[in-house]
C-alpha cells in the first residue's frame, strides 16, 4: 500500500506490506510547503514548484498505478489558495492529494503510532502523543478507550516565518498559550508522552552520531530523548557553524529544527513531563495502514 504525507515543511511516501504493516520502501524531501502562509495567506509560487518537482522525483520510486492514498495537512489546509494549489499539484503530477482536517491527521498519526509502539513492545493504552508539524500540532491524549484529539495552528515553519529567529521564544510563549490550557484542563496525564515527528526523530538522530543522510528510522523508534538531552542538542547544534550544522539535520532545516526544538521543550514542560518516546512512523504510515485495513 503506497501513501503520502504533504506536510507544511516535507512530503513523505511510504509503501506498506499489508500483512506484516512495515515498510517496503519510503522517500522523504523537504519541500517547505507552507513558505509564503503568513505573508499573504497564499503558498508560493516557489513552494508550489518545490512540491511538484519532489512528487516527480517521488514517482521515481513508487509505482503509483498500482494505487495510492495521498493527504495533505496544514499548510493547503490554512492557505487561501490551497484548493488551487491542490490542482495545479494533481494536473502536473497525476497525483490527487486529500485535504484533511487536523483531527482526521491526527487519527492518522496515532494508526501509525500505535502500529509501532505494538512492534516494540511499548505502551499504547496510556499515553498522550504529540505530532509537531510545520504548520499545525497535533495532540491525541489516549487512556484506556478514551481518546482526545486535537489540533493546534502552531507549526515550526509558520513560527520561524512570524517571528525570525530572534523573537522565536517570545512567539512561542505567545501561540503555546491554547496548548498550554489544554494541558492544565487535563485531569490526569497518561503514563508516557509519545513525539512523532521531525524534530524529536532529528535530535534522537543527532545525540547518537547519525547525520540526515544517514538516518535510520529503525534506531530512533523508541529512543527515550530526555528534556536535558533536548537542552544539550540545543547548546550543540547552535555551537556549530552553518554548514556542519546542515550535515546533521539536512539542508534548509537549521532554524527550523532549532526553532523545533525549544517548541517542543516548551510543550512537554507544558504537559509535566521530563522525556519523551520518540516514533519516527506517522501520518504517512497511519494513511497506509487505514487503507491496508479496509
Amino acid at each position: 500500500m503506497i501513501a503520502c504525507d504533504l506536510g507544511s515543511n516535507t512530503l513523505r511516501a511510504v509503501e506498506l506490506d499489508c500483512q506484516t504493516l512495515e515498510r517496503v520502501r519510503e522517500f522523504e524531501k523537504i519541500v517547505k510547503s507552507a513558505e509564503g502562509i503568513k505573508t499573504d495567506g497564499n503558498i508560493s509560487d516557489a513552494a508550489v514548484r518545490r512540491v511538484i518537482d519532489a512528487i516527480k522525483a517521488c514517482k521515481k520510486v513508487f509505482d503509483f498505478s498500482q494505487g495510492y492514498h495521498a493527504v495533505t495537512t496544514a499548510a493547503l489546509r490554512q492557505a487561501k489558495n490551497g484548493l488551487e494549489v491542490a490542482r495545479k499539484i494533481e494536473e502536473e503530477t497525476g497525483i490527487r492529494f486529500q485535504i484533511i482536517a487536523g483531527e482526521r491527521e491526527a487519527e492518522f498519526t496515532r494508526l501509525g503510532v500505535e502500529n509501532r509502539l505494538e512492534k516494540l513492545g511499548l505502551e499504547r493504552d496510556s499515553y498522550l502523543l504529540l505530532d509537531l508539524g510545520g504548520g499545525s500540532s497535533e495532540v491525541v491524549v489516549k487512556k484506556g478507550e478514551q481518546i482526545i484529539t486535537k489540533s493546534f495552528p502552531v507549526g515550526i515553519v509558520t513560527l520561524v516565518e512570524k517571528y525570525g529567529m530572534e523573537e522565536i521564544e517570545e512567539g512561542i510563549r505567545q501561540e503555546c498559550q491554547s496548548i498550554v490550557m489544554f494541558a492544565a484542563a487535563l485531569d490526569e496525564k497518561p503514563s508516557c508522552f509519545v513525539g512523532s515527528s521531525g524534530t524529536p526523530t532529528t535530535i534522537a538522530a543527532f545525540l547518537q552520531g547519525i547525520d540526515y543522510a544517514h538516518y535510520d528510522y529503525r534506531k530512533i523508534n523508541g529512543y527515550r530523548l530526555t528534556l536535558g538531552a533536548m537542552q544539550e542538542a540545543l547548546e550543540r547544534l547552535l555551537a556549530l557553524d552553518p554548514a556542519e550544522r546542515t550535515r546533521w539535520v539536512g539542508v534548509g532545516r537549521d532554524d527550523l529544527i532549532i526553532a523545533g526544538v525549544k517548541l517542543l521543550m516548551e510543550i512537554v514542560r507544558s504537559f509535566g513531563y521530563d522525556e519523551i518516546i520518540v516514533i519516527d512512523d506517522g501520518v504517512r504510515e497511519g494513511v497506509a495502514i487505514a487503507a491496508c485495513q479496509e
